[in-house]
């Protein structure tokens, strides 16, 4: 029985799942393969998703979605809010000829069991849920029948209020009420490490006092009403806006731990998902608090899992279970098309070669097999350098089209974590801050000291856990800097013709297609 479902709106995406053996077959996010950041489910993403189907699938799900227009609300399938009697529906429809089993739920829903169906935890297990994105900001909780009860609602729109704060301060936002750019979240997060929440002023308490009790998706905000605020235009850099920014991003973490150190009282384990759980720093602070027996949060806990949730809640609704065997890198497979090789020496794949390479302070773009699911680069769809010097952060910083000072994450390997980082467990999805140890890996430590932090095994990954071995071979040292392999504002690269294109306009010095090493001369 294999279930093919659809997430429509911004992140788009499709899952197929095989429900007889609780496996994810894939998720294709419409994003992969160099088309813009966030975009709805293309026909490419279809076609793709049908190569996997000898037949038509047994179960056609839809990811319950809602868009609001100048006077009215569309929904497609169950809708966004819900997670009640109401919040489901099943029947059956002619897809392509052929009378299938169809089910919808909402959006709401689809995190829900996304995060719990990818978590370690066994199936009745009870867990904890918080969904935080931008529109919710709620607890649930999953009990042992699988029943979801709704805790409370936190706070409307976090994210949102998150991204505001930074599109207030930049000059360069224009855009009308009720649009953000979907990258403001990560740069306020990188902002933050250079602010002192307790150096924030009256004025920025007075900005956050208002923010946190406005309603954000009833009455939208725009920024040209609040043109009187002190930080209206003040710039993205200065140091007034980077105390708002900790002390913002403290209060809202505080006013979710409040919630759950008052109602949260079971030692349950929490599962954390939507945009906000992108954020390392607060997943760091939700395992750091005790509250919960461990914590996990998904790759794709953004919008980007939502296909996989809605097909998991079709696979609970006709066979009862809830658990998915998965692969991070459940991506599309890597397209190796042809490339005019003029002015490039390609040879076959050799680690030791790249390790020289890198070593050398050459900067190498890296694909292999399928993409990972979810926004980060986890080794299959990176840029990877030497992690020794500040002028390697801003070389890739330029390369990447960020701010030079921009922090960039590491790769390491899983048995040497101890001797660079503060970092007591594996952490192979890049979801949470650890402190840097080592003084040499001056290119991946942030100003205070912190790393987005992968590491790697080779169970998890044997193509870049085996170079990361040849470089500590090399330099002493088994890290890495990794950024995503991505022209500005699009999804990961997919294809070698991309990839060549890509390291000719940004000057990388090679790159790795599969089994060949390109160096350009």
């Amino acid at each position: 029985m294999k279930v093919l479902s659809f997430k429509s709106g911004h992140d788009g995406s499709v899952a197929g799942v095989d429900a007889e053996s609780s496996k994810l077959l894939f998720s294709y996010e419409a994003e992969k393969d160099g088309y813009p950041k966030y975009v709805s489910v293309t026909p490419d993403t279809f076609i793709d998703a049908g190569l996997w189907f000898k037949d038509l699938p047994d179960i056609l799900a839809l990811s319950g979605w809602s868009t609001t227009g100048v006077d009215h609300t569309t929904l497609s399938g169950a809708g966004y809010f819900g997670v009640g009697p109401n919040s489901e529906v099943a029947g059956e429809r002619t897809f392509f000829g052929r009378r299938l089993k169809y089910y919808t739920s909402t959006h709401e829903r689809s995190h829900i069991w996304a995060a719990y169906s990818m978590s370690p935890f066994e199936q009745g297990e009870p867990c904890y849920v918080l969904v935080w994105e931008g529109v919710l900001g709620d607890f649930y909780e999953i009990d042992t029948k699988l029943n979801i009860h709704h805790l409370g609602r936190v706070m409307t729109a976090p994210g949102q209020k998150f991204s505001f704060i930074y599109a207030l301060a930049d000059p360069e936002f224009t855009k009308p009420e009720g649009q953000l750019d979907r990258e403001y979240p990560g740069r306020l997060m990188a902002a933050r490490a250079f602010g002192r929440s307790d150096a924030a002023d009256r004025d920025a308490q007075e900005l956050i006092d208002f923010m946190l009790k406005r309603d954000t998706v009833i009455d939208r905000l725009d920024k040209e009403d609040m043109k009187s605020s002190p930080f209206y235009n003040i710039g993205v850099e200065s140091q007034r806006f980077s105390d708002l920014a900790a002390k913002f991003s403290d209060a809202i973490f505080s006013t979710f731990h409040s919630f759950a150190k008052a109602r949260l009282t079971k030692g349950y384990p929490l599962l954390i998902s939507g945009g906000c759980g992108l954020n390392c720093g607060w997943n760091t602070q939700w395992v750091e608090s005790g509250l919960f027996r461990d914590v996990f949060v998904p790759p794709c806990t953004s919008d980007s899992g939502s296909a996989i949730g809605t097909a998991v809640d079709a696979m609970r609704h006709y066979t009862g279970r809830v658990k998915l065997e998965w692969s991070v890198y459940s991506g599309q497979a890597f397209c190796d098309d042809r490339i005019d090789t003029e002015n490039i020496t390609a040879s076959e794949l050799n680690l030791r070669d790249v390790a020289i390479a890198l070593n050398a302070g050459k900067v190498i773009g890296w694909a292999q097999g399928c993409c990972e699911i979810g926004p980060r680069a986890l080794g299959n769809r990176s840029i990877l350098a030497a992690p020794f010097s500040t002028e390697m952060r801003d070389r890739l910083n330029l390369i990447k089209g960020r701010a030079g000072v921009a922090p960039i994450a590491p790769v390491c390997l899983e048995e040497d974590v101890a001797m660079h980082f503060e970092c007591s467990r594996p952490s192979p999805h890049m979801l949470y801050l650890h402190r840097a140890m080592d003084p040499r890996l001056k290119a991946i430590t942030h100003v205070d000291n912190s790393a987005r932090l992968q590491t790697v095994s080779r169970d998890q990954n044997a193509m870049i856990y085996g170079l990361l071995k040849e470089f500590k071979e090399i330099s002493g040292v088994g890290v890495l800097c990794n950024t995503s392999l991505n022209f500005k504002g699009a999804g990961f690269i997919n294809k070698t013709s991309d990839l060549y294109h890509y390291a000719r306009s940004t000057g990388l010095d090679g790159f790795v297609a599969g089994i060949t090493f390109y160096q350009l001369n």
